[in-house]
């Protein structure tokens, strides 16, 4: 009878038959924002776009690794100016989101803590050039946009707390910020 499958191969020295590689573990931290604007009472956000090969086209909100001595403020605020071109100000901390994803053979678990940002100035057409597209979007557009659930999430839950609020003192217009 003729053999099926690949040829039978004899287990390495100390490894059991079927045991998979452990990877490495590491963690990583990184800020960001929900960066608000009103038009007609309506809130709307800010995301971003571009092409990942393991992603396909992703759209997010905007975050990034703090600078050694950096707060996760100072982060925050820094990788949103970069990322999007905004100025910005935070009026509040958000919930912070978890996950874990595996690069280089390493699993990394990463947390990024979020702030509520007022847009105070700046442009999206200057945004950063790992970004193929930075775009305002109601929040009622970000269930079906944004690419990650934990962002999906968090978004969902901030759009529940501003419901509530309305345009609060100090938040940026329409006209500032496009």
């Amino acid at each position: 009878m003729g053999q099926v499958g690949a040829p039978w191969h004899r287990p390495t020295p100390g490894r059991r038959v079927g045991a998979v590689a452990r990877l490495r573990t590491s963690t990583a931290t990184s800020a960001g924002g929900i960066v608000v604007r009103y038009e007609s009472d309506t809130p709307w956000l800010v995301v971003g776009s571009r092409r990942r090969e393991r992603d396909g086209r992703t759209w997010t909100l905007p975050k990034g690794t703090p600078i050694a001595g950096e707060s996760r403020e100072e982060t925050a605020v820094r990788e949103v100016e970069e990322e999007r071109g905004l100025k910005v100000r935070i009026s509040g901390p958000l919930d912070s989101i978890e996950y874990t994803f595996v690069q280089s053979g390493t699993r990394i678990h990463k947390t990024v803590h979020y702030f509520l940002m007022d847009a105070i100035g700046g442009d999206l057409a200057r945004h950063d050039h790992e970004f193929d597209e930075v775009r305002w979007i109601p929040f009622a557009a970000a269930p079906t946009m944004l690419t990650f659930e934990t962002e999906r999430d968090l978004v969902a839950r901030t759009a529940e707390g501003l419901a509530g609020s309305g345009p609060a003192a100090g938040t940026a217009s329409a006209e500032a910020a496009s």
